[in-house]
Parts: C-alpha cells; structure tokens; sequence
C-alpha cells in the first residue's frame, strides 16, 4: 500500500474514532470498547473494499455490508458519517428520542444500513442468506459481515457456519474482530472459543489471519478473501479492545459505558494528537 493511502487511511479511522466517542458520549450510553477496535476495519472496508457511496447505495448490485455485533452500532454510524452517508453532527444525536441512529442498526431507517442487527449471531445468518440470494439471483455482489469474538459463542453462527459452507458462498467474506474481551471479562474465562482459526477450517471456511489495526494486512487479507472459489471466508483480524484511547484499551470495563466530562476530553486529545 503506498504511502499516501496509508496515510488518508489512517487520518479517516481517527476521524471515525473521534465519531464513536462523540457519539457515546453525547449519549450518555453505548458501546465505545469494540467500537474502536473495529473502526480500522470499517474504515478500510468502506474506503476501499465495498465500493459503496451515498449515490449507489440500493441498487441491486451492491455490495452488502452486516454488522452482526450489532451493539458496536458507533462505529457503523461514525464510518457511515465520514463517508458522506449522513452529517457528521447526527452522531450526537445517538439514542436518542427520534433519531434515526438508534441503540442497534435498523433497516429503513439510518442511510446506508443494509439490515438490522442487535441479537448476536443473526447477522451472520442474515448475511448467509443475503450471500446464497445473490448467487441464486446473478446478482454478483458481495457480503460482509463484522462479528465480535464474543459473538461467536452463540450456537447459531455456528449454524451459520455450516450454511455458507454448505452452499459454497465464496462471496461472502466475515470478519472476526478478535479483542479477546467481552462485557464480563476475557472470552477465555467467559466462554473459550478458541482454536478459532481451527474450528471454522474444520466447518468448510477458507480461514485468513489479519491485524486488525494494520492497513497493509486488511489489505492482503481482503484481497486472498476474493480469491477463495467454493467457500466462505473469514478474516480473524486480532484487534485491541478501546483501541486509541489509553484508558479504555485491553478494558473490558469499556465494553458498554459513557466516558464522563473529563474522561470525553482526555480521549479526544488522544485521538486528536
């Protein structure tokens, strides 16, 4: 990746990080944690993979994008917002009475969501389907789906699993946002899920392995994903929980809180630097 769009990259992801804490914190309530790990990946998705603007969003042939951890919703909101889907100020307006950006995206509702996620692990389903439809159909677009590693204890992505396997859905690729934290602590102690990158190779997956926060690795990663002929892949892009934010990295406390006044100044000035 030469260096110019490495550096646009890195500029639009802290300017998708500054939205998230805008977001939350004028919420009063949220989810910051794996909000930020993932802002890379969305950034890059939205910059450079999906292909997806404001003036083709809808058209049959569009690629599709799901978040099944449907509770990061901040980052899908700030991405949208800094790629022109929305105004960039609407991110205040989170949660609250009348706002089209809602505790979980919602279908019809916030401009450039493609289906309405929240219940973990029916998104990746969602977007099984939306995958199978576009081969039924010859529409030839492609589905993406970001799942938390949390998520992925949900019995029914593992009924996803086996669904994008079975129907050879070599165009939808999930990504794995893998900060090993969840809202009561370390998925190891929680619910240990791990061999991951074993586990969805055993359930028929082309399985590549990517740093979350690395644009020249999502690159790569992106790109083999294309390659993959007869099944599903999936990124597990390792990731830091908070990422960005001093105080809320490798956290889990931040899974789901508001920063407070001084804590809101603090994490702008970081990102801000």
């Amino acid at each position: 990746m030469d260096t110019a769009l490495k550096t646009k990259l890195t500029e639009k992801a802290a300017d998708v990080r500054v939205g998230i804490i805008e977001a939350v914190y004028n919420a009063k309530s949220g989810h910051p944690g794996g909000s930020l790990s993932s802002a890379d990946i969305l950034t890059y998705l939205y910059n450079n993979e999906l292909g997806v603007t404001p003036e083709n969003f809808g058209d049959a042939g569009h690629n599709r994008f799901v978040l099944s951890k449907g509770h990061s919703a901040p980052v899908l909101y700030s991405a949208l917002a800094n790629f022109g889907f929305f105004p960039v100020s609407d991110l205040k307006t989170l949660r609250k009475p009348g706002s089209h950006l809602q505790g979980h995206p919602c279908l019809g509702k916030t401009p450039g969501v493609d289906m309405s996620t929240g219940s973990l692990g029916q998104g990746i389903s969602a977007a099984c389907g939306m995958a199978l439809s576009s081969k039924v159909n010859g529409r030839g677009f492609r589905v993406y789906a970001l799942l938390g590693d949390g998520e992925i204890a949900e019995g029914i992505v593992w009924e996803a699993a086996l669904f994008a396997a079975h129907y050879k859905l070599d165009n939808l690729c999930a990504v794995l946002d893998n900060n090993g934290l969840q809202i009561d602590g370390s998925n190891a102690e929680v619910m240990g899920t791990e061999p991951l990158d074993e586990k969805f190779a055993a359930f028929g997956w082309n399985v590549i392995k990517a740093d979350a926060h690395d644009f020249d690795s999502l690159e790569t990663a992106f790109a083999e994903a294309k390659t993959a002929e007869g099944k599903p892949s999936i990124i597990i892009a390792k990731s830091v929980k908070g990422k960005g934010v001093s105080f809320m990295e490798n956290n889990a406390g931040w899974h789901g809180k508001a920063p407070n006044d001084d804590e809101y100044a603090k994490a702008l000035a970081e990102l801000k630097n």
